[in-house]
């Protein structure tokens, strides 16, 4: 599902769309499945994309891997694992291809929030590292979980393989 309605300033504690997207990411467990991520994509104001030709390719890409057996990047970056060192969360991805990247220039990461025991989720910085993304806040000391484009309109979502292939949002939590 692409990004649609007004942007959130501060993490939602709860999206039916991010909730929707993850339901549909159960599907992938299913044999001959493949996603594309539009979220890079969608209008404010209606619900299909006028950008055609990015969700077309992505399409495209899916199709030729899933049903063709090409060996092409078809997804961009997928949540793995994480682990937690001190105030800081590393996340680890799968389909990360040649590399993980934004599409400015520098290494700093946009829509993660993250949370400490207390489930209140706030705005978090984010940068890569080598294949990785750290997240931190200075507002949670001890964090547990954390949350990626986890709304119906992320804001700032822009991590990408070199491939060009947006990120797909993810959480650590189930709460």
């Amino acid at each position: 599902l692409p990004n649609y309605g007004a942007p959130d300033t501060i993490p939602p504690r709860s999206s039916a769309w991010a909730i929707h997207r993850a339901s549909m990411d159960a599907a992938l467990s299913l044999p001959k499945t493949g996603r594309a991520v539009t979220i890079d994509v969608g209008e404010p104001n209606d619900i299909h994309p006028r950008n055609k030709q990015d969700v077309g390719s992505r399409l495209g890409r899916v199709a030729l891997r899933v049903a063709y057996g090409r060996a092409i990047a078809a997804s961009g970056p997928t949540y793995r694992s994480h682990s937690v060192r001190g105030a800081r969360v590393s996340i680890a991805f799968d389909n990360v291809g040649s590399g993980l990247g934004t599409p400015g220039a520098g290494n700093a990461v946009g829509a993660f929030a993250i949370a400490g025991d207390d489930r209140q989720f706030v705005n978090a910085h984010a940068r890569i590292v080598g294949n990785r993304v750290e997240v931190w806040s200075d507002r949670v000391a001890h964090p547990v979980a954390v949350r990626y484009a986890w709304s119906n309109s992320p804001v700032n979502a822009n991590l990408y393989n070199r491939e060009k292939l947006p990120a797909a949002p993810f959480r650590t939590d189930r709460w």
